[in-house]
């Protein structure tokens, strides 16, 4: 439906219908009610064309600034129409806007859209002429409360100006927040307006205004979908049996693969195929209707097209789940949508909940259950990995085997067509085995719906997301992967922010900051203490601190002095903490014992070592473990090295203590959380 531009003069009676402040107007159809209106307003004043025709208005030599008197009023309105009818021929006219002009001021831009996936958007930063260039836009997702503007804010970089700069005094804030959210509320209720664009709003030392205003009408914006999904059963995802329809002798089929991945299951095993008598040792059926016994789940991986009666049957064998390998679906176009939507009516007939289809399948490595078709499986551990990609899982399980990670779940979601990223949210949620939650995600349809569950889902757990389709040839390659829209990638970080998510930007950062909040959860603050033996890295530790804001506590003088009674002479007398290079774990052991009786000072401690003939890192890794037992905040580990300190983070790992190798990594995973979670920068 197409979007049309609402005149000014009308969009200016809008906002101010809605307390928005925005300049004294006129729109003058003569030259003579031109020089009136510009007399009554009060001099200065800003002359532009009122045409749906003319978009861009500076172009068109259709505004003109700075008039001072009625007869620069006039002979502006006579400039403006003939300016207008030699660069745009045809143009409709229907007469020229006359407005108070504002003074200079801070300039900002308020624009919202509609989104696919999540509906209405608000978006703030720095405006003007430089909008494009400095790209300091927040995003969120309407409805805001009032908390969240003043948040949404307080995120911006130039947020610095609005406070007081060096000589530059305050602005007012209150004045600006109060504008966002009366701005944001006529959008959300309105269901005509589309899209708009306040841009410049000049901010002051007391007072704000809207200089422009471009808004868009549609007959009625198209909302997406809110659906909260019911809790699935806990143990829906925990068989007593499973059947594999199109399990295979060939190792070249898919069928085979995810049959073998399942020999550990400790349950009942059926292999499912008419024309086998027995695959890889185990007899086979030729339908699940045949079985000796009822079935709980059923892995399917036979040709699309036979998936909706083999969906049927398993319905009448009293499943209850269906992982469905096959592809062609959605994603292949008419036809497979078609298939699709019949294999939902035949699930919704029998009862039973689709993982996929045109996915991987799912791992829950603490139950030996692997229904996919990945040549290796993955160790039991604390992360959940929930992946639009099978591609990714295959890739990131064969990686965390050498890095002995391990999963308390790993799904392919596939198309959705059934159970969506809300409901393994809602899973991973009360997985006793799940300590934090990893997404890989290219599409989210249902907006509304995936934010309302997430946000409530990392309120206890820590959920980190990796959204691909950040460039526009991204968002292609997304679409034409799974049938996805891939959307705006700017929409997606916003409302992921907005919900208390970790947006990142690499596999490698999300998995060192699952490992990281894992250990603790969210530290309470941003004071750190760094214990080292490694003077070098003791320097480049405040550096990264300070780079990425991490706040490095002043030593009290009572604790120096104490320190001075465990630690050799030449030790540096400052945070980080130098205990020299022929420091033992013993020494480590001392400091720690400190630290556990002055744990007010701190919220993270940060412990670095290196590879040394006085350093067993076995021993300081069990006094890194004892150490973190006796204290609730945050412990973080950087044993740097090769071989020679592997059995140290062997320890560690398997008290759920993350380890960064690169102590830059540490440092700047703590300035992703605390990006989340940031009261210093939310109450300045």
């Amino acid at each position: 439906m197409a979007k049309t531009l609402m005149p000014e003069e009308r969009a200016y009676r809008l906002l101010r219908g809605a307390g928005v402040p925005v300049p004294d107007s006129v729109q003058a159809a003569s030259r003579a009610e031109a020089e009136n209106a510009a007399e009554a307003i009060g001099f200065p004043v800003v002359m532009k064309v009122v045409s749906p025709d003319v978009v861009h208005k500076t172009e068109a030599g259709a505004v003109v600034l700075g008039i001072r008197t009625p007869k620069e009023a006039g002979e502006a309105f006579d400039r403006i129409l003939s300016n207008v009818r030699e660069k745009v021929p045809g143009a409709r006219i229907d007469g020229v806007l006359v407005v108070s002009q504002a003074p200079p001021g801070l300039e900002l831009i308020v624009g919202g859209r509609t989104d696919a996936s999540f509906g209405k958007v608000l978006t703030f930063g720095l405006g003007g002429t430089l909008v494009e260039f400095l790209q300091d836009v927040v995003v969120r997702v309407l409805p805001l409360s009032d908390d969240e503007v003043v948040q949404m804010v307080r995120r911006l970089e130039a947020y610095r100006l609005i406070r007081g700069y060096r000589d530059y005094p305050p602005l007012d804030e209150a004045a600006l927040v109060s504008l966002i959210g009366r701005v944001a509320r006529l959008f959300q209720e309105d269901p005509t307006l589309a899209e708009f664009d306040l841009n410049p709003v000049r901010l002051y030392e007391s007072g704000v205004l809207v200089v422009d205003a471009r808004l868009y009408t549609e007959d009625a914006t198209t909302e997406p979908p809110c659906i909260e999904p019911d809790p699935i059963p806990p143990d829906l995802f925990l068989p007593r049996s499973i059947a594999v329809v199109g399990a295979s002798t060939d190792p070249r089929k898919v069928g085979y693969a995810a049959f073998r991945n399942l020999l550990r299951f400790k349950g009942d095993l059926y292999p499912v195929n008419p024309k086998r008598d027995e695959v890889l040792g185990r007899k086979a059926y030729p339908s699940l209707t045949s079985l000796p016994g009822p079935v709980d789940m059923v892995v399917v991986a036979i040709p699309a097209a036979h998936v909706p009666s083999v969906i049927e049957e398993a319905g009448r064998s009293g499943a209850r789940l269906a992982v469905i390998l096959s592809a062609g679906f959605r994603e292949a176009g008419e036809e497979g949508a078609r298939l699709e939507d019949e294999l939902l009516a035949n699930a919704s007939h029998a009862g039973i909940r689709i993982v996929g289809p045109n996915c991987l399948g799912i791992m829950l490595p603490p139950y030996r259950i692997n229904t996919t078709f990945d040549p290796v499986s993955p160790r039991p551990g604390t992360i959940a990995f929930i992946s639009q990609s099978g591609a990714v899982i295959t890739m990131v399980v064969d990686w965390s085997l050498p890095e002995e990670i391990g999963f308390s779940m790993v799904i392919s979601v596939g198309n959705q067509a059934d159970l969506s990223f809300q409901d393994y949210l809602r899973y991973a949620e009360q997985d006793g085995n799940t300590r934090s939650i990893i997404m890989y995600v290219e599409e989210i349809r249902d907006g509304c719906g995936f934010l309302r569950i997430v946000r409530r889902v990392a309120a206890r757990k820590p959920v980190i997301v990796l959204k691909s389709g950040s460039s526009e040839r991204g968002q292609k390659t997304a679409s034409s992967h799974t049938g996805s829209i891939a959307g705006d990638y700017a929409v997606y970080r916003g409302a992921f922010e907005q919900a208390g998510v970790i947006a990142v930007d690499s596999f490698s950062e999300a998995f060192q900051i699952a490992e990281l909040l894992g250990s603790e959860g969210y530290p309470r603050g941003r004071r750190a203490i760094v214990v080292t033996s490694a003077g070098g890295l003791a320097v480049l530790s405040s550096d990264y601190a300070e780079r990425y804001g991490v706040d490095l506590i002043e030593l009290p003088p009572d604790l120096l002095a104490e320190l001075d009674g465990l630690l050799p002479d030449e030790w540096n007398h400052q945070n980080p903490l130098d205990l020299i290079g022929d420091a033992g774990a013993d020494r480590f052991a001392r400091v720690f014992d400190v630290l556990i009786r002055r744990q007010d000072l701190w919220d993270i401690a940060v412990v670095i070592a290196v590879p040394s003939a006085t350093m067993d890192p076995a021993h300081l890794a069990n006094e890194v473990v004892r150490f973190s037992e006796h204290t609730d905040k945050m412990i973080v580990g950087c044993l740097a090295g090769g071989d020679s300190i592997r059995a140290g983070l062997r320890i560690l790992r398997e008290h759920q203590i993350p380890n960064f190798e690169e102590i830059e990594d540490a440092f700047r995973a703590l300035g992703t959380v605390f990006g989340v979670r940031d009261p210093d920068r939310l109450n300045p």
